[in-house]
């Protein structure tokens, strides 16, 4: 048995079984049929039908945009994709963990919003109308950076018209972090930087 594309043979000959047979995974589109050829006489006979491989393409391979870093308790970093097709849904993955709901494609550029979670994120994309299923280039890294310790402000009180003032400060500092003191919402002074 023999398996042909129009005119063109595929592969070997198979001995017949007395069973089905199988010629194997086909990975070309196109119309198959099969002859048989008897082992001794070389009489030839066509199979009845066709079998027909159609080759679905996958979506077409975005850039993951966004990610970077925010202070805790922020409203976390924007990711997105910098196109789409439509007719293909695009979803958003933390690891190997669903993030949200999928987001159809648009012919443009499309948005997950803004994300919260620490973490690296990919997308995958997958045509609605075949299932066929691709991988978005790139990822996005989110990091949260910790708030500053929470230190308690010090000193104030009141004092004679034309003294000399009275000091405010801060019970405590952490090195790295700089500290700018507020009347209202003005800022007073200069920024001072925290010493330990």
């Amino acid at each position: 048995y023999q398996l042909y594309l129009g005119a063109t043979p595929v592969g070997g000959a198979l001995a017949g079984t007395s069973g089905p047979l199988d010629f194997g995974l086909i990975t070309t589109a196109g119309t198959y049929r099969v002859t048989a050829t008897t082992a001794t006489g070389g009489c030839v006979s066509n199979m009845s039908g066709s079998a027909t491989v159609t080759v679905n393409p996958l979506p077409t391979v975005f850039t993951i945009t966004g990610g970077g870093s925010y202070c805790a308790g922020g409203t976390g970093v924007a990711i997105g994709l910098g196109g789409s097709q439509s007719g293909v849904n695009y979803q958003l993955y933390n690891g190997s963990t669903l993030v949200g709901s999928p987001v159809s494609g648009t012919g443009g550029a499309i948005s997950f919003g803004l994300q919260t979670t620490a973490g690296v994120f990919t997308v995958a994309a997958t045509v609605t109308s075949t299932g066929c299923t691709n991988n978005m280039t790139g990822s996005a890294t989110i990091s949260i950076n910790a708030l500053p310790v929470a230190y308690t402000v010090t000193g104030g009180g009141s004092y004679c018209a034309g003294g000399t003032g009275l000091h405010v400060g801060l019970s405590g500092s952490s090195t790295g972090v700089n500290y700018q003191l507020y009347r209202g919402g003005t800022p007073v002074g200069s920024l001072v930087g925290g010493t330990g």
